[in-house]
């Protein structure tokens, strides 16, 4: 995986980590769960470019 992908894709579960935390601590239910999506599809990425990666060695 390309070291700009990994940034990318690090960085898109960390933005959703913060977003859920702080849906957590205002009560804010949707915030929270974009905050978890935001989570999910970084590390879905990640687990994509995984993959790929194992496959092309």
């Amino acid at each position: 995986m390309s070291t700009t992908k990994k940034i990318k894709h690090a960085a898109e579960t960390a933005t959703g980590k913060v977003k859920e935390a702080t849906g957590k601590v205002v009560g804010n239910e949707s915030l929270v769960a974009k905050g978890k999506g935001k989570q999910v599809k970084g590390d879905a990425e990640q687990a994509g470019q995984k993959i790929k990666d194992a496959l092309k060695h």
